[in-house]
């Protein structure tokens, strides 16, 4: 049985996961990285089969919002998190598209839902934040891998450096990534989504009565962020097509997310229990109100946007 002494740390304060996770802009990154997941045969095949993203999209968002937050900003209850983690997946299992049999606990198939974080917080920040130095992306790779340990992976599961990381990540996108059946509801513009059932009375009944009009507007965006902030090589490997305009409309909507998100006020800006725990490390003295990786990420001047 774990306990606090033995159970892994999140990630420290002031480090470059507490700068992007808990950020209101990540919100525009998960979608990414979730399609990036499923377009795995077997996590797809999990989902689609034992997933309620489609009964229960806004419960289901919040609560995997809710998840990602406490791995970074839990503290003891990040641990505790990652254990509820591994005891629900223990049950998900079944047989891909190509007839192979899963276990959402395979080490290597664990591991590889959990290596898409890091290309793209990397790769979105470019547009929505700054570009990350290298000593940042270390950072922040290694405050990934921490996660890992969270989760429950173990460090002979994942690469431990950089440099081991990117080999392993062109193998699974040019051996294992496939547009599958999950990736193509999670992109279409005809998707059934429900309007939200969560939130004050009034604005659910606004929603609902607007929502004919609104839906296939939501789906464009929806699409366009999720292709858009996904690494270029993850984006070719699926099949998924952007253009030079969708590019650079991107770029665009980038600069004004940089302009604007850096001036608001802290309880617009970072989401509520990211919130919580900053107030609480600055109250204890582990987050200086000036925290290096923040300051770094606002004021580095932006550059063309690549990939490795």
């Amino acid at each position: 049985m774990s306990s606090a002494a033995t159970d892994p740390a999140p990630p420290p304060p002031g480090g470059v996961l507490w700068t992007l996770a808990g950020d209101v802009r990540a919100l525009l990154m998960l979608p990414a990285a979730l399609t990036m997941q499923v377009a795995h045969p077997a996590v797809g095949a999990g989902v689609d089969e034992h997933s309620v993203f489609r009964t229960d999209p806004w419960g289901r968002g919040e609560r995997s919002l809710r998840s990602v937050q406490l791995w970074v900003y839990g503290g003891r209850d990040a641990a505790a998190e990652g254990r509820r983690l591994r005891e629900l997946h223990k049950t998900i299992q079944g047989v891909d598209a190509h007839g192979r049999r899963y276990h959402a606990l395979d080490p290597a198939y664990y591991a590889r839902v959990h290596a898409t974080g890091f290309p793209v917080y990397r790769h979105a920040a470019r547009y929505l934040v700054r570009p990350l130095t290298q000593a940042q992306e270390r950072a922040l790779y290694a405050e990934w891998l921490q996660v890992g340990r969270i989760l429950g992976l173990r460090d002979r599961d994942m690469p431990q450096t950089p440099e081991e990381f990117w080999p392993y990540y062109r193998t699974v996108l040019a051996e294992e990534i496939e547009a599958t059946a999950v990736v193509r509801e999670l992109v279409a513009l005809d998707a059934p989504v429900p309007p939200p059932d969560r939130g004050p009375l009034v604005l659910r009944l606004a929603l609902r009565a607007l929502w004919p009009l609104l839906l296939p507007r939501i789906l464009r965006f929806r699409r366009f962020m999720t292709i858009g902030l996904m690494p270029p090589e993850a984006r070719a490997a699926i099949g998924l097509e952007w253009s030079d305009r969708q590019e650079r409309a991107l770029r665009r909507f980038g600069r004004v997310v940089r302009a604007v998100v850096p001036v608001l006020p802290e309880r617009l800006r970072y989401l509520p229990l990211a919130r919580r725990a900053r107030r609480k490390a600055r109250r204890d003295g582990t987050l200086p109100r000036k925290a290096l990786a923040r300051q770094e990420l606002r004021r580095r001047p932006a550059r063309r946007a690549s990939s490795a």
